[in-house]
């Protein structure tokens, strides 16, 4: 059964992408995925291994979701900017098709972590490999160009995610930073209330429990910016030894503007 932050999140993502006002592939595919027994079981299972065997972070159905919502604000901020996509750039596909792998890439792109969190970026691909086509068949039907190209970019912003490989695409770029966006305490609440903090994880969760905030809206200077609040300095592991390398290996960070500030102290702008 679904959590009721999981119900909640399904209604906030299903409003988002209506509210672009599209043509309705990226809200039938996130549909498709949100009612997905095989992609929410994962889900489930990648957190139990990341909670309670390895003690890290959330890494499940609501972390994923969470991803979801962050990176269609990225995509919405761009598009009004009138930055285009790569697939756009290529012209060989739209920016509805574009949001439509960043979608599909956020929403499955720590599946790996039911196997492990070494190498679970690369795991992640073969495990999201069956799921992600089923959805992308249905989507696009007959347009066997639109299923190979919308799912390639997806498959590269899931191996793309960690900020550790080489990324080429906007899309695959967006992802990394939405993923590194999910750093504020409540990801890491369930791992401190039971306890369980390997010597690998310790430091994430109780650097995580600083970060009161992480707001994403429109940039002065660049059309995405982030701000992160923390109620202590111990936050400044999230941003600079997680978030900061994630954009700054991104293809994205031409476009990001990041702030942080401890609660009543001056914000320090990074990019």
């Amino acid at each position: 059964m679904r959590s009721k932050k999981e119900s909640s999140l399904d209604s906030l993502l299903m409003e988002k992408v209506q509210g672009f006002g599209l043509s309705g592939k990226a809200e039938k595919a996130m549909n498709l995925m949100l009612h997905d027994d095989e992609l929410q079981k994962t889900q489930e299972y990648a957190n139990t291994v990341s909670i309670v065997r390895l003690g890290y972070n959330d890494h499940g159905p609501v972390h994923m979701r969470i991803v979801v919502l962050n990176a269609m604000i990225m995509m919405d901020l761009l598009r009004k900017a009138n930055i285009k996509t790569s697939l756009e750039k290529d012209e060989c596909g739209n920016f509805e098709d574009s949001l439509t792998a960043v979608i599909c890439a956020s929403m499955m792109h720590d599946l790996g972590m039911c196997a492990g969190r070494q190498d679970h970026d690369l795991l992640g691909v073969n495990i999201a490999m069956p799921i992600l086509c089923r959805i992308i068949k249905e989507v696009y039907k007959t347009d066997l160009h639109k299923q190979i190209m919308v799912q390639s970019t997806a498959l590269e912003g899931i191996y793309g995610h960690m900020g550790t490989r080489t990324i080429h695409s906007l899309e695959a770029g967006i992802v990394q930073v939405a993923d590194g966006c999910d750093m504020t305490k409540g990801r890491a609440r369930i791992p401190i209330a039971l306890g369980m903090a390997s010597k690998t994880g310790y430091i994430h969760q109780y650097s995580a429990n600083t970060i009161e905030k992480v707001e994403i809206i429109a940039g002065k200077e660049k059309p995405i910016r982030i701000e992160v609040l923390m109620s202590n300095e111990a936050g400044i592991f999230q941003v600079e030894e997680v978030l900061l390398k994630k954009i700054a290996a991104s293809t994205a960070k031409p476009h990001i503007e990041l702030f942080a500030k401890v609660m009543d102290k001056e914000a320090r702008q990074y990019l």
